[in-house]
């Protein structure tokens, strides 16, 4: 059952919660926002605020349909509240996609008439920077929106989160270098990424740093050059499928999401899969292939968690040293998902879904408990 209004341009649905389903079988709210003078046409998915109010990035991507940014929106928002649970956040998961091009139509007015709609939510939903939005986004949405992270240093921000994305990418697979070759260095070993945008570019500058053997792939030349500018000894390759099909030790799928599937699982060389692409499974029984052929899959909402840790702490007021701390934590809880993974008999994607939606249920049920003063039943 379902309750449909609509108040100032906002469609909002919002679904009927049942107590006795799983964390992950539903979505709290769901808002489609559209203002015509600006061109703003995007969704707004809140899929639980069990832990807290719903935190997740906006993407701005030109969808093929309405239908396509929906879907998106629906499972972004849902692997936004595993990573926050996983990642020991009071925060539920929520995501945004504005649909079209965004170098042909984002202005100023779309970016502030996208912050009234987020501000029109009273906090349930926080939005941050992702694929197609920065930094200087979030500084024009604030000007409209109380319910803004991942803004810059000047307004009081965390900056760019994709510095701790990356760090918190390099702990996990240091991680999965421990529980399968029994040390967490990635010296000597051979590692490949696949996209080195604003994530992808750091995670290199980490593993250079760490003495590994590099492999990269972009769709872009202007981040090749700028990579092999800072890194001349790391190799290039001339796209995804040829990544996949080279010598490697570690995958790392940094762009975006569906990358394991039944064409690419096959092919991989890599033992293990470490990247802070978003969805990276194309569909389920994608970790049972990887699981199947030996290969150590790092869910991917797990070691990218870095970057909600850094805008998240944001809430509080930025401490990067105390936002860092929280981060490097990622190399501990992924070593726990492969001991789980293992003592279960599962892939390590079913055990972190496990952990995750033990901390909602658990954690979740304290917000039912009345406490004096409070109107929270």
């Amino acid at each position: 059952m379902t309750d449909v209004s609509e108040r100032s341009g906002v469609l909002s649905r919002i679904f009927s919660s049942d107590a006795t389903a799983a964390p992950g079988d539903s979505h709290e709210q769901v808002v489609l926002c559209h203002d015509r003078d600006t061109g703003l046409k995007a969704v707004i998915a809140i899929h639980s605020t069990a832990l807290g109010p719903a935190l997740g990035g906006t993407r701005f991507h030109p969808y093929a349909t309405e239908e396509e940014a929906v879907q998106d929106a629906l499972n972004l928002s849902r692997g936004m509240s595993y990573k926050n649970a996983l990642a020991g956040l009071d925060l539920g998961g929520g995501k945004a996609v504005i649909i079209g091009d965004p170098t042909k139509i984002k202005t100023e007015a779309l970016l502030r008439a996208y912050g009234r709609f987020v501000q029109s939510l009273n906090g349930r939903y926080v939005t941050a920077c992702d694929v197609g939005t920065y930094v200087a986004d979030m500084d024009v949405i604030a000007r409209e929106c109380d319910f803004v992270t991942g803004r810059s240093p000047e307004y009081g921000g965390a900056g760019d989160s994709s510095v701790l994305t990356s760090f918190g990418v390099f702990q996990g697979m240091r991680a999965a270098a421990q529980h399968r070759w029994g040390t967490p260095s990635l010296t000597g070993r051979r590692v490949g990424v696949a996209g080195i945008g604003k994530v992808g570019h750091y995670l290199v500058e980490h593993l250079v740093a760490d003495g590994a053997q590099v492999v990269v792939t972009d769709v872009r030349e202007d981040a090749v050059n700028r990579v092999k500018a800072a890194h001349p000894g790391v190799e290039v390759v001339a796209d995804t499928q040829a990544l996949i099909r080279a010598n490697l030790d570690v995958y790392a799928p940094c762009a975006l999401g569906g990358a394991l599937n039944d064409e690419t699982v096959p092919a991989l060389t890599a033992t293990i899969v470490c990247g802070a692409a978003n969805n990276q499974l194309a569909h389920p029984g994608v970790e049972k292939d990887l699981a199947d052929r030996g290969i150590l899959y790092a869910p991917d909402y797990v070691v990218n968690a870095g970057g909600v840790i850094q805008v998240a702490d944001e809430i509080e007021g930025f401490v990067f040293e105390r936002a860092k701390a929280k981060a490097s934590k990622i190399f501990d809880t992924t070593l726990e998902i492969f001991a789980l993974a293992d003592s279960d008999g599962v892939p390590p994607a079913v055990a972190a879904d496990r952990l995750a939606e033990r901390r909602m249920a658990e954690v979740g049920r304290l917000r039912t408990i009345l406490l004096p003063g409070s109107r929270r039943a």
